[in-house]
């Protein structure tokens, strides 16, 4: 049940670079945002690079495409002479002809911003210390969390102002390796060791060949995770049945949540 995480992002800028990065665009255009019907034609990419679950796309002369996938969008590239299906032109929001023939696609995403350079930060300034990132902060991270220290633990680490990165499925994983209840005060752990934790996982899971948001050390069918996805399942661990709290819309902290109630107790 792979999501669109940090880690994802991650990998889709890793995957798009060779491909993109220095290649002028000779047609294309934005479909979807603030500036849709933009003409593309004429920019350079310059560099992709990523801030949590945000892509950014730098484009000479001075402007930055900000994309998010959310839950459903996609980045595409099509070799010279071919082309999407018919049927999902329709949700096409980016296209970009490359000069050498190839062409890149974003398909259903929710966000699309066209953004002058130096908007670029302002727009992300948000954000917390993403572990994938050079500028990651150790330090920055924790003092985050530990500002409010009676959050729950799902509700502080899915907080991206934390965090940047972590998304449901990364958030509950990290839950139990933590031997917390999804629903307990993050002040419960050890917030540095919490923080460390979490940059080993989303590095692993980002960069190691056969170990993308493989939490386990098994990326065995049906064990890659301790709990997330595993409802009604026994607990890989103790043998316990996982169980599952609905999502609860609207409500960005409560996403669903697994746990093992012997593995995870509530302590707080």
């Amino acid at each position: 049940m792979p999501v669109p995480e940090g880690d994802s992002v991650f990998r889709i800028a890793a995957r798009l670079r060779p491909q993109l990065v220095g290649r002028r665009i000779v047609s294309g255009e934005l479909r979807s945002g603030g500036a849709a019907g933009t003409s593309l034609a004429g920019w350079t990419i310059r560099a992709i690079e990523t801030h949590g679950k945000h892509l950014v796309t730098w484009l000479d002369p001075g402007f930055a495409l900000h994309t998010h996938l959310l839950m459903q969008g996609s980045w595409t590239v099509t070799r010279a002479g071919r082309t999407l299906p018919a049927r999902v032109m329709s949700a096409v929001r980016v296209r970009a002809e490359l000069d050498d023939g190839a062409s890149l696609w974003g398909v259903d995403m929710p966000v699309v911003e066209l953004l002058r350079a130096a908007a670029v930060a302002p727009a992300l300034d948000h954000l917390g210390p993403d572990p994938l990132r050079e500028d990651w902060d150790a330090h920055e991270a924790v003092r985050r969390l530990r500002a409010r220290p009676q959050r729950s633990f799902v509700g502080a680490l899915l907080d991206q102002r934390n965090i940047a990165g972590l998304g449901n499925l990364w958030v509950n994983e990290l839950a139990f390796l933590s031997g917390a209840h999804p629903f307990d005060p993050v002040s419960v752990v050890d917030t540095a060791d919490l923080v460390a934790r979490a940059a080993r996982a989303l590095r692993l899971s980002a960069t190691v060949p056969g170990m993308y948001q493989v939490t386990t050390g098994s990326s065995r069918r049906g064990h890659a995770h301790w709990v997330a996805g595993r409802a009604g399942r026994p607990c890989l661990r103790c043998g316990t049945r996982v169980i599952v709290r609905a999502e609860v819309h609207g409500d960005p902290e409560r996403r669903r949540t697994w746990w093992c109630p012997s593995c995870q107790p509530r302590r707080g």
